[in-house]
């Protein structure tokens, strides 16, 4: 059930113009101003998105996904853990845990989208949210703006995105905020960015997300 769930990372279900009702019509959170509620309140966020530009925000019960027209692709999973799962990541601790809490319930739906899909790297940061994950995927096929490629782009090696992900728990809640660098498939040839000045970017956009949330009262056990 959680790797099915966790595979809404990549698109979302249900879609919605950014707007300030609260309940929001065809979301499962809630709007208020630019903030978005995860269901049960669970965090909230700033919207990274905005209407002018044609953002639009889908979710589920457990994933969120911001997008506009031109370049941003933001997704938050959000998944209680289990006994099982509580009792794994007391015992291995986060350093352990959450790299392979992300290669159990994350990378295999990638791998089965987007075939090819790999880690290109990876860090643990210890002083951070009680322990998190960074990490960089390579997703072949996996741009969520190939829509906006000639077709010969997109078979071509300029199609292949590139995601930064961070992995972390608070509550007993795993988190996994994955952005796209959408530079790197839009720009074409005249996208020049090293591995390491990638990497800059995406740590730089998952900072800003982090930092407009706030996380609310654990969920029960």
């Amino acid at each position: 059930m959680l790797r099915s769930v966790l595979s809404l990372v990549l698109v979302g279900l249900l879609t919605t113009a950014i707007g300030h009702a609260q309940p929001t019509p065809g979301l499962f959170g809630q709007i208020d101003d630019r903030t978005y509620i995860a269901p049960g309140g669970l965090y909230r966020v700033k919207i990274p998105v905005l209407p002018e530009l044609g953002g639009t925000i889908s979710d589920t019960a457990n994933v969120v996904v911001f997008r506009d027209d031109y370049n941003v692709h933001v997704s938050i999973g959000a998944f209680a853990l289990d006994a099982t799962q509580r009792w794994e990541l007391a015992t291995r601790g986060p350093k352990s845990y959450l790299p392979a809490f992300f290669a159990a319930y994350v990378m295999p739906d990638f791998e089965r989208m987007f075939p090819g899909t790999h880690i290109e790297s990876g860090v643990f940061q210890p002083g951070r949210l009680g322990g998190a994950v960074l990490c960089f995927t390579v997703l072949p096929g996996g741009s969520m703006f190939a829509t906006q490629l000639p077709e010969i782009r997109r078979r071509s090696s300029m199609a292949i995105a590139k995601r930064g992900n961070l992995i972390f728990v608070q509550s007993n809640v795993a988190y996994v905020i994955s952005i796209e660098l959408t530079e790197r498939v839009l720009e074409g040839s005249t996208y020049q960015k090293t591995p390491e000045e990638e990497n800059a970017i995406l740590r730089e956009r998952l900072e800003e997300v982090v930092a407009g949330m706030d996380f609310g009262a654990p969920p029960n056990p």
